[in-house]
């Protein structure tokens, strides 16, 4: 028996997407050309941007189709800045923020120059909306998470936004954990403002919804100043040039419909089996601790800290009882490094590096999490032991 966890990283490809993405293959045409079959292409590419568009709450003109989530983050981040208005130095930065943007506002600070104003976290994982303010200078930028993608806090996303706007600050925010998983509204959390400034952009990604792997969007406001990365065409508003992906794009669109429209019953029904899990995880070890907030959460989000086992140890040892999970952000597999996100929470670097990230989505069930209660008490002790030697030996 196989089971799964790790739905955070990438989950399992709808029927709804495979059939969209082989459908819009028998369409012959490129979206740019003016003859009829381009625009049947064009009419399929549009109506994609418009279902995706009813999903994330903004309007399809402000949806700009992508390569991923991380070619959005980047697009949004760099594009912002290369843009920005005079005096703009800095960048206002949380802890414990994703990779794809991490290394985007890396870049920025070692290429272009700019400052950067972190806001800790707190215990639980969330941003403080006063100290995010309190980090907002009119000459800055400012990115933040929807939810943490690695122990599942909610943020307040419009208060964040509300914040921006009030200090007259562009603001970005990375919704690629979020998507699927809560109500995900753009115009809402932007509200009602038409300055270039407040929430002007976010980021979603379609293989964390069950669409396919290489597929994103950018949400950009259509008051946002924003430089492209790509040029070359004028396709999408000219911020992302290329011939444009329409079988990527419609089965992106059909996987967000699907999970929008499961997504109160899937929350109903993931929220029972992870409590399961962690109550069983803590019942049968009880020096387990769950991190991240333990009720605003992602609902198939258990991000579990086991005293003792290296996170990296316990994860092998799973995987070879037929069990996937995840240390962290699968953007950083195979590097062995603690949580940033754990130490952003206060904890120590022996904690950072024995974490486990279990994810679960609408393909597990409760056999799964019954499969991994039952296999996890013994491999954690196994993980625990290999640790005490590693240390005698050294």
């Amino acid at each position: 028996m196989r089971v799964y966890l790790d739905h955070a990283a990438t989950t399992p490809l709808r029927p709804e997407a495979r059939d969209a993405w082989l459908a819009a293959h028998e369409v012959l045409g490129n979206p740019s050309s003016i003859h009829g079959a381009g625009q049947d292409a064009r009419r399929l590419l549009e109506d994609a941007r418009e279902g995706l568009a009813a999903v994330l709450g903004c309007q399809p003109i402000e949806v700009v189709f992508t390569s991923g989530g991380t070619e959005a983050a980047n697009l949004a981040l760099k594009g912002s800045w290369w843009a920005r208005a005079e005096g703009t130095d800095a960048v206002v930065l949380p802890d414990g923020e994703h990779h794809a943007t991490l290394d985007v506002v890396g870049w920025l600070t070692s290429a272009e120059g700019a400052a950067v104003r972190p806001v800790p976290l707190d215990a639980v994982g969330r941003i403080d909306p006063a100290a995010f303010a309190a980090a907002l200078p009119a000459s800055a930028l400012a990115t933040a998470l929807v939810a943490n993608n690695e122990v599942g806090t909610i943020q307040d996303a419009a208060a964040l936004a509300e914040a921006a706007s009030g200090a007259d600050v562009p603001l970005h925010l990375d919704a690629v954990s979020a998507l699927g998983q809560i109500a995900v509204d753009f115009s809402a959390w932007r509200g009602a403002g038409a300055a270039p400034s407040g929430l002007v952009s976010m980021s979603v990604s379609a293989h964390k919804v069950g669409g396919p792997v290489g597929v994103g969007a950018a949400v950009v406001s259509r008051h946002a100043r924003l430089t492209p990365l790509l040029h070359g065409g004028g396709q999408q508003r000219g911020l992302r040039a290329g011939t444009q992906d329409i079988a990527g794009a419609a089965a992106f669109a059909a996987a967000a419909r699907a999970a929008e429209a499961e997504r109160d019953r899937e929350t109903e029904r993931l929220v029972a089996l992870r409590d399961r899990l962690v109550s069983g995880i803590l019942s049968s070890i009880p020096r387990a601790r769950l991190l991240g907030d333990p009720s605003d959460r992602l609902p198939g989000n258990a991000h579990v800290l086991f005293p003792d086992a290296a996170g990296e140890t316990l994860l092998f040892l799973l995987d070879m009882e037929g069990i996937a999970v995840s240390t962290g952000s699968a953007c950083q597999a195979g590097v062995a490094e603690p949580s940033h996100v754990v130490l952003a929470l206060g904890l120590d670097d022996r904690a950072a590096r024995s974490v486990l990230r279990f994810t679960l989505g609408r393909t597990s069930t409760l056999d799964d999490v019954d499969a991994v209660l039952a296999r996890l008490p013994g491999a954690y002790e196994r993980a625990v032991a290999s640790g005490a030697r590693s240390a005698g030996r050294s």
